[in-house]
Order: C-alpha cells, then sequence, then structure tokens
C-alpha cells in the first residue's frame, strides 16, 4: 500500500480495488463523469454494470488501484485494462479519475507510478490512454510520465456546445528481459 499525506486530516491509501469498493468507486466515478469534463461519459453506468468492469478486470490480470481515505471513501482510481487477444497481451489501456476535491495535491502522480509499476511487473510493455485536449494537467502529467502524443482525433467530442480533440498517447518499455 502506498499512502499519501493530503491537505485534508488523515491520509489517503493506493491499494488494489476490491468487490467491497464498489458502491464508493461507483460515486467516485459519477462526480467525476457529472462534471462533463475529464471522462467520455456524462454518469457513471448502473452499479451492477461497474461491479461486472471491475471484476473483469481483475480477473483478466489488469490492474486495478483505488485510493481511499481513512473512512474508507475513495476519491480516485487508475486501471489498465489488457487486451484478451494473443498478440496483444503486453499492452493495457489506461483510464483513471480524481474526485474534485482531491486534485493538484501529487495524488494522480502516485496512482500513476503505482499502477506503471504494476504493470511493467506484470509484463505490460505498451501502456495507451486517451486524453481530451483541454485536460492539461493530466496531459502534462503523462508527457512527464513518459507518454509521447501517438495521435490526435479533431473534434472528437461535441458535449454543451463545445468541441474537444482526443490526444492517443502511449509509453512503451523495452520487455524486461531485453534490459541490459
Amino acid at each position: 500500500m502506498t499512502e499519501i499525506p493530503s491537505a485534508a486530516p488523515g491520509a489517503v491509501t493506493i491499494r488494489p480495488a476490491t468487490d467491497d469498493d464498489a458502491e464508493s468507486f461507483h460515486r467516485c466515478l459519477d462526480g467525476v463523469a457529472r462534471e462533463r469534463r475529464w471522462l467520455a461519459m456524462t454518469a457513471a453506468p448502473p452499479l451492477e454494470a461497474t461491479r461486472g468492469f471491475r471484476r473483469m478486470l481483475r480477473d483478466s490480470g489488469g490492474i486495478d488501484l483505488v485510493a481511499v481515505t481513512g473512512d474508507g471513501e475513495v476519491v480516485g482510481w487508475i486501471d489498465v485494462h489488457r487486451p484478451p487477444w494473443e498478440g496483444m497481451r503486453h499492452a493495457g489501456a489506461l483510464g483513471m479519475g480524481l474526485a474534485a476535491g482531491w486534485r493538484g495535491r501529487g495524488l494522480g502522480r502516485a496512482l500513476l507510478e503505482r499502477a506503471l509499476d504494476e504493470a511493467a511487473r506484470a509484463g505490460v510493455t505498451r501502456v495507451e490512454l486517451e486524453v481530451f485536449a483541454s485536460n492539461e494537467p493530466a496531459v502534462a502529467l503523462y508527457r512527464a510520465s513518459g507518454f509521447a502524443l501517438e495521435g490526435r482525433k479533431r473534434g472528437a467530442r461535441m458535449l454543451d456546445g463545445q468541441s474537444d480533440d482526443v490526444l492517443v498517447m502511449a509509453r512503451v518499455n523495452p520487455p524486461a528481459e531485453s534490459i541490459p
């Protein structure tokens, strides 16, 4: 477990998600989605669909981490979903989010570092993601963490009368056996 000091009383712990986190995670996801700015969705899917996705993620060898407060409330998450196809298992698609009051404190960086470490240990040598171009703090974090821009989907989102591009980014590491 990784403990992150916070400006609020107590600390936040980063740990693998469990089924017991489902409702709290769902509240966090829904809160971030309803901001209508950071995620492709504008509301969380039904709780049972969320539970199913998280279970599938863990069962398929993906990375599924949450950031929780001392009282067990999920305030952030990160996951790396691995495809089931032969020839593609070395890659994973990253998704993450933080509750509004927890941004700008280093928690996103801590989640990302932990997930990238776990992905590397699991043999994932390519981590890819999509991020809205308007999400400048996230783009800066990804660049600082070794992600490179691979493409831009111009005007991919049109929401509330505003157009936004989607940036396609990836971080590719050599396989562990090729590192001298």
